[in-house]
């Protein structure tokens, strides 16, 4: 098929759940690259989409996929197999107490659906507390969560859910006298205005450790902890929502451990499949049998897959034998000290934040003003990707200039260097 003809069919016959595509046609993936119709090497600095932790076609995941296809991929939802009941296991084993139990799922979306009614069913309550930038997922609970995008015109969303403000330190509003961040009292008003509109039924509070979709929000060091004390008070679950962050990116196997602080569900995705579809929800025996005693159901065609089971397991192998979760962080540091030169050698870089290797830059079109460059963002993204490099803007209003940066784990120096090399001369030739 010639590439007219390609995008001919794909403008007439595929829907659009984006604004646009991205103007290649992709053949195939390897390593920390994709490769378009036209044989170009692009340069992923995205690992697909923020999921594919061991890079494209990692012959460990290979070989564990074809083998499981083979024999065992798939059966009936009321049947266990081994690699399920070991993956359980195996999290059980790698996590704090008291997440013990293991539900295993496909998509992140699904896993943080169960664990809403999970939290739900398990405190006899329904309100759910999200940040104002947040994302979740697009089935019904999860989406009535999300509050970064997606909420016009589809209708009423999912009653009881209320929103704090997104802890963003470069642009709150809310300084000490010095003019640091003072997130203590904008936690404090967040909470203020939740329990003002709640009717007395908080049942749960699901955030990101890094917000992605949101713009590489992370939490200050100190605010998850007092997020948790705050959720106790109140009787609330919390909920995090590592997709992104889970399974060594952040420099550490699952970004909570850096807070100390133990959520009391936990949901995993994308980086746990690496790129394959594969979710996990984990809480403790106390919450699963308040559940169970109450009847929880969540029966789906592909709860625990053998085929799922089997990726998730091989993922937790290549990342311990490889050591992964120290590469990330000696990468990440890497990565942190070449986007903060960026930041003082480009006026338009306003700010540089994140940990290992998910990091965002944002970009302004003032420094003083920290106004939002969403269409220098635009010619950004443009000018790396004539150059073989893949770069994603958060493509949402007023958030166009914030560049996501997730290269896989496996990523060598050289590639990530090369890929730094690429993003500095695009944002020079896109503002000259």
């Amino acid at each position: 098929m010639s590439t007219d003809a390609f995008w001919d069919d794909a403008d007439r016959h595929l829907v659009r759940y984006l604004p646009s595509f991205t103007p290649r046609i992709i053949e195939r993936a390897a390593g920390s690259y994709v490769y378009d119709s036209d044989g170009n090497a692009i340069l992923d600095f995205t690992s697909g989409q923020m999921s594919a932790v061991l890079g494209h076609a990692h012959p460990d995941i290979v070989r564990a996929v074809s083998e499981s296809v083979a024999s065992l991929d798939h059966v009936f939802s009321g049947m266990l197999s081994r690699p399920v009941v070991d993956l359980a296991r195996r999290l059980s084993d790698v996590l704090p107490d008291p997440l013990t139990r293991t539900m295993l799922l496909t998509t992140g979306a699904e896993s943080n659906e169960a664990a809403l009614k999970m939290a739900k069913l398990a405190t006899g309550r329904y309100e759910v507390v999200s940040f104002d930038r947040s994302w979740h997922g697009m089935t019904s609970g999860a989406a009535s969560a999300t509050f970064s995008a997606g909420r016009r015109g589809y209708g009423p969303m999912v009653p009881g859910n209320l929103t704090l403000p997104t802890p963003n330190a470069y642009r709150s509003p809310f300084r000490r006298p010095d003019g640091s961040y003072d997130w203590e009292a904008e936690l404090d008003y967040g909470f203020a205005a939740v329990d003002a509109q709640s009717t007395g039924s908080l049942a749960a509070c699901i955030v990101e450790p890094i917000l992605s979709s949101g713009g590489i929000i992370e939490l200050p060091p100190g605010y998850l902890a007092e997020l948790k004390r705050r959720c106790d008070e109140r009787g609330m679950l919390l909920i995090l929502d590592e997709a992104q962050t889970g399974m060594g990116r952040t420099g550490h196997l699952f970004a909570f451990e850096r807070d100390g602080v133990v959520p009391d569900i936990l949901t995993l995705s994308k980086t746990l499949g690496a790129g394959l579809p594969v979710a996990a929800v984990v809480t403790s025996d106390a919450i699963e049998q308040a559940c169970h005693e109450r009847g929880f159901l969540f029966y789906t065609t592909h709860v625990s897959d053998p085929l799922a089971a089997v990726v998730a397991n091989t993922v937790l192998d290549v990342i311990a034998r490889d050591g992964l979760v120290e590469r990330a962080a000696k990468l990440g540091e890497q990565l942190s000290e070449r986007l903060h030169g960026l930041q003082d050698r480009y006026d338009v870089v306003g700010d540089v934040r994140g940990r290992g290797l998910m990091q965002g830059v944002e970009l302004v079109t003032d420094k003083a003003t920290r106004a939002p460059a969403d269409a220098l963002g635009s010619a950004v993204t443009a000018a790396c990707l004539e150059r073989g490099l893949h770069m994603n803007i958060v493509q949402l209003p007023g958030m166009g200039g914030i560049f996501r940066i997730a290269p896989p784990l496996t990523i060598s120096e050289a590639d990530l260097h090369t890929g730094l090399d690429i993003l500095a001369d695009a944002i020079a030739a896109a503002t000259r």
